[in-house]
């Protein structure tokens, strides 16, 4: 089989994952939750979530409101970094989860890829798994692209 070629980055500007960490994470709900930016690639965004109690529903499971925090914030941030800010925002319009296994402690990782960019919307799905790489939660958002410029 062939290879495939590496995909094309798609971001309006190339960042680190510590400038994420600095200027996506900072003073936010995903702080509060330990989330961190992990790994960026040309077409995805990775970012992980302590499984301790501050993140865990009655039964000591990972909640999921926690989980789709994770994806929120990853998509969310994923399309920011495909538009220039001086045109454009991204802004959540719809998201949903399917729980698919319960994680009591550990870490988990998030990673986000767009199924669509367009000019009004952005789709993108988020996967998160845990440290034995079994998937724990599949979400999708949806994200309206506004202008960012003032109406005069």
């Amino acid at each position: 089989y062939p290879m495939e070629p590496e995909p094309q980055p798609i971001w309006h500007r190339a960042v680190t994952v510590d400038e994420l960490n600095d200027w996506g994470n900072r003073d936010t709900l995903g702080a509060t939750l330990g989330m961190r930016f992990s790994a960026i690639g040309p077409d995805w965004i990775e970012m992980t979530m302590p499984v301790e109690p501050r993140v865990h529903q009655p039964m000591g499971l990972l909640h999921g409101g926690a989980s789709v925090a994770l994806a929120e914030t990853l998509g969310s941030v994923g399309g920011w970094l495909t538009l220039d800010p001086e045109q454009n925002v991204a802004v959540g319009l719809e998201i949903n989860a399917n729980h698919i296994r319960g994680v009591r402690s550990g870490v988990v990782t998030g990673r986000a890829s767009p199924l669509h960019i367009g000019g009004t919307t952005q789709v993108w799905e988020i996967r998160i798994r845990d440290e034995r790489d079994r998937l724990v939660c599949v979400s999708r958002i949806t994200l309206s692209i506004l202008s960012n410029r003032p109406t005069n």
